[in-house]
């Protein structure tokens, strides 16, 4: 049985090579679903981790549509987790109607050149799950990380052994969404997995004595998965007017 635990800090991976985990999905901003983590990030990975190191390909937040220069960036990160240690990748690209974009993903397949490569869960968010895992098979993936199209795992044991079935052999299915712990047991034996992927996260408080709580750094709240807040180039050009008065 192999334990995979998705992190996305360096803190994280220590506590996963001190217990004893199998796998990590390295990431960066697990609260947006997880993105491709910085190069630094992986280099110091490697060098705590001992055991496989799967690294997430998702440019940003938000859906799973891509333009061609945000493929460009993801088959240029793989060509780096590839050369700077990691053992797979992780990716996944859907179309508006909820396919897979089967050009995205060979676009990427080919800057894997063999490498083994992962379909996160834009799978679960897919129009047709069986559908999507037939032509996942037929790309060559090794594995699918799936909650079974639910909200959660437990959601979906029933699906999840249903993919089982279907895989038959030809590709892995990793449950992984909503899992704790104490689920993981019952999560295997309920749907004749071999793997199973969750955080395993507990809360750690900020090692900050001096603290201003009321500047964030960031948002204050996460958008949903299918809205995103991007530059807008008529406010930038107003500003820049703006600057241009002011000079």
């Amino acid at each position: 049985m192999t334990l995979e635990i998705c992190v996305d800090s360096l803190d994280s991976v220590i506590a996963c090579a001190d217990g004893g985990a199998d796998r990590i999905e390295l990431c960066a901003g697990l609260i947006e679903g997880g993105t491709t983590p910085s190069a630094g990030t992986l280099v110091q990975a490697r060098s705590l981790f001992s055991g496989e190191i799967a690294m997430m390909i998702r440019p940003r937040g938000g859906d799973f549509v891509y333009s061609p220069e945000e493929i460009a960036c993801m088959a240029a990160d793989i060509e780096l987790a590839r050369d700077l240690g990691a053992d797979a990748v992780v990716f996944g690209c859907l179309n508006p109607d909820g396919t897979i974009d089967l050009p995205a993903v060979e676009t990427l397949l080919e800057a894997c050149n063999g490498f083994p490569a992962v379909f996160h869960r834009a799978f679960d968010v897919s129009a047709d799950l069986d559908t999507s895992l037939e032509l996942l098979i037929e790309l060559g993936f090794e594995r699918v990380l799936t909650s079974g199209g639910k909200p959660s795992v437990l959601d979906a044991l029933e699906i999840i052994g249903g993919l089982v079935d279907q895989a038959d052999d030809r590709i892995d299915i990793l449950p992984g969404g909503g899992i704790k712990p104490a689920d993981v047991a019952a999560v295997i034996k309920a749907t004749g997995v071999n793997q199973v992927h969750l955080s395993a996260r507990s809360l750690r408080e900020s090692l900050m004595s001096f603290r201003k709580p009321e500047v964030p750094m960031g948002a204050t709240s996460v958008p949903g998965e299918y809205e995103r807040r991007i530059a807008d180039a008529i406010l930038i050009r107003q500003a820049k007017a703006l600057l241009g008065e002011e000079a």
